[in-house]
């Protein structure tokens, strides 16, 4: 069971503002706050330290737990690798009542051995649950035994559902990796470029629409944490001259723990839009060549962002023609809040409101940057607040994840995914053309023309919103686009 002094430590933030203004003893308290009945209701601290890390494509994730926690956290991100399954596989010790009166122990060690017996990981991650935490196991006593029994890495995640919300869950799966995995192998060889990509899970393979990028620029991507992973990659972490946090939310405490022991800098980027990739491209750039890294790369990136740049806006073009003036409804959270705003203005939208539910203070000024200081922001809205505010401000369309869709379609209104379970990649200049493309699609789709046609039965008011929320006539664009994922594109060197 966690401690407090442990929990504290992982909201301790030394980058945040209001962290620093802390006095010295409130900062040694962190940012927690004391459990509310329900905060686990989005997703438990076992269900965010299992998405955190299940990206980590070679290794054997076994849930320690009933098998209900196994099957309901399983896959429940779309993150894609371009070689190992074993990270697809579900492994879990399935304990009974028997278990839960003599213990569990014995039964781990059991399944620990059998994994490595048959499918022969580079590391086994054991994952802790409410069930598992309430009756005692000692998982470090066994993951230590299996690691030297059978001289394979079996790392215990401490991370049972009770102990806070899914957001805690994250930074519980990247204390493990600190902890167990990053530091303890070098690489078999380091460049002046080599950088770690923070909080980038690949979802629908987005990681291999910019790494084409990076390798243009000669930079190498010595680990990502935790998309497409690999463990041997993650153990060698700590030689990287420089991280990028892409998800501030969930894995910024790996960045400033990384850089307090090992001295690596690291910023947080947006790969979401022309102009935030474009400047993710520059900092990165400019910090190696601070930590002694050619300035030629600087020359590079300029010339490697201009072609990008141009060979995008001539993409997006014609979408931006029948998509100026659009209204758009953003309803996510996190570093979406404000990286995917910038994105759709880049494309010509209206954004009539953005939730805040999952973003930090500084997302929240990013916003604030990028929407202007009256930007409508909201941490939570019901459905039925959420149907109203489509029907008042007669938005064109809402950007959000599955479990609003119905609002949207109750409300006659395109929808579009841009959460976890997508299924289209958005990030780099590539997937902005793909966003632009997915969001054309939506909005003129000539269903709306038709679903929005008065019933007989509707009353006057109805009738007449029904009549002005209508869309005009709209050329549905079928062609379609290369499929990054399947098939990325070649970048040249600049």
């Amino acid at each position: 069971m966690l401690r407090k002094a442990r929990a504290a430590d992982l909201f301790d933030q030394p980058g945040c503002a209001t962290n620093r203004a802390k006095s010295e003893e409130r900062r040694k308290q962190g940012c927690s706050r004391q459990l509310l009945p329900g905060a686990a209701a989005g997703g438990c601290a076992f269900d965010g330290a299992k998405i955190a890390l299940q990206p980590v494509a070679d290794v054997a994730h076994l849930v320690h737990g009933p098998i209900a926690c196994e099957g309901n956290s399983w896959d429940n991100r779309h993150a894609a690798s371009s070689g190992p399954t074993l990270y697809r596989t579900g492994f879990t010790t399935d304990i009974n009542e028997f278990d839960v009166i003599y213990g569990g122990e014995r039964r781990l060690f059991s399944s620990v051995r059998e994994i490595i017996e048959k499918y022969d990981p580079p590391a086994v991650f054991v994952y802790q649950t409410c069930v598992t935490a309430l009756i005692g196991d000692d998982i470090d006593a066994v993951c230590k035994q299996a690691s030297e029994k059978f001289s394979r890495p079996v790392i215990p995640v401490h991370a049972p559902g009770f102990s806070g919300s899914k957001n805690f869950g994250n930074k519980l799966g990247g204390e493990a990796l600190l902890n167990y995995v990053i530091g303890t192998h070098e690489p078999a060889y380091t460049t002046p470029t080599d950088i770690n990509v923070i909080g980038e899970y690949n979802l629908s393979g987005e990681l291999w629409q910019v790494k084409p990028l990076f390798d243009a620029l000669g930079i190498r991507f010595l680990s990502c944490i935790t998309g497409d992973g690999r463990y041997s990659d993650i153990t060698s972490a700590h030689r990287a001259r420089a991280n990028m946090v892409v998800c501030s939310k969930s894995m910024v405490h790996v960045a400033t723990k990384m850089q307090q022991r090992y001295g690596i800098p690291y910023f947080e980027c947006s790969f979401y839009g022309i102009g935030d990739m474009s400047n993710a491209l520059r900092q990165i750039a400019s910090l190696l060549v601070q930590r002694g890294a050619s300035e030629e790369l600087l020359a590079r990136t300029e010339r490697l962002i201009q072609a990008e740049e141009r060979r995008a806006w001539e993409r997006i073009a014609s979408y931006r023609e029948r998509l100026e003036g659009k209204r758009a409804l953003l309803i996510t959270g996190g570093v979406k809040s404000w990286s995917v705003v910038a994105a759709l203005q880049e494309a010509g939208l209206e954004i009539i409101g953005t939730s805040v539910k999952k973003s930090t203070k500084e997302d929240k000024e990013r916003i604030k940057g990028i929407m202007g200081q009256d930007a409508f922001m909201f941490d939570n809205m019901t459905a039925r607040e959420m149907y109203k505010m489509l029907r008042d401000a007669k938005a064109d369309i809402m950007l959000s994840g599955g479990r609003s869709q119905f609002v949207a379609l109750k409300a006659r209104m395109p929808w579009l995914d841009v959460n976890q379970e997508r299924h289209h990649p958005y990030a780099g200049y590539e997937g902005i053309v793909e966003l632009v493309h997915e969001i054309d699609r939506a909005i003129c789709n000539p269903v709306w023309q038709q679903v929005r046609i008065p019933a007989p039965w509707h009353d006057d008011d109805e009738a007449i919103w029904l009549s002005d929320s209508s869309q005009g006539e709209c050329t549905l664009h079928t062609k379609p686009l290369q499929n990054p994922v399947s098939a990325p594109r070649p970048v040249p060197a600049p």
